[in-house]
């Protein structure tokens, strides 16, 4: 069975992805994962992952329900992923939000020095979970069952 490691990350809000990814070098490809997320603080080392790549996600929601597992929300987003010195950097967006920089490395002054690479301060980040951020907006992510760039 995998073991869930500590997240070290944080997010910087409301970004320009086109102007973020010319200056980050573009990591090739794409996946589905599942992912369990245990969210113990906010703080940079807040979070614990445990994730595995899948094929297929219809597939793997058809399993997850033979296994007895039921959806409580159906949540769309558009990642784009890149490698940056080390770290890993998600622009993340999101229906009816901005998108976000996601920024994951091996310690939080790994997290912190690519921030400050990219021209970002630490009062800058923060290490929210989505529907914190959500709330953020004045959305509460918790009361919408189906989350859609259209709908």
């Amino acid at each position: 069975m995998a073991n869930a490691v500590i997240e070290y990350e944080a997010k910087i809000l409301d970004v320009a992805p086109q102007e973020l990814a010319r200056i980050i070098i573009d990591k090739a490809g794409s996946k589905v994962t599942l992912t369990v997320k245990e969210i113990v603080s906010d703080d940079i080392g807040g979070a614990q992952e445990t994730e595995i790549t899948v094929s297929d996600f219809d597939t793997t929601n058809t399993l997850l329900g033979k296994l007895g597992y039921r959806a409580k929300a159906y949540q769309e987003n558009q990642r784009q992923s890149f490698l940056l010195d080390g770290a890993q950097l998600e622009i993340d967006s999101w229906p009816h939000i901005p998108p976000y920089l996601e920024i994951e490395a091996s310690g939080k002054a790994e997290v912190l020095r690519v921030a400050e690479l990219l021209g970002y301060s630490e009062d800058q980040l923060t290490g929210k979970n989505t529907t914190k951020i959500y709330a953020d907006y004045g959305i509460d992510l918790k009361s919408i069952t189906d989350l859609r760039f259209t709908e």
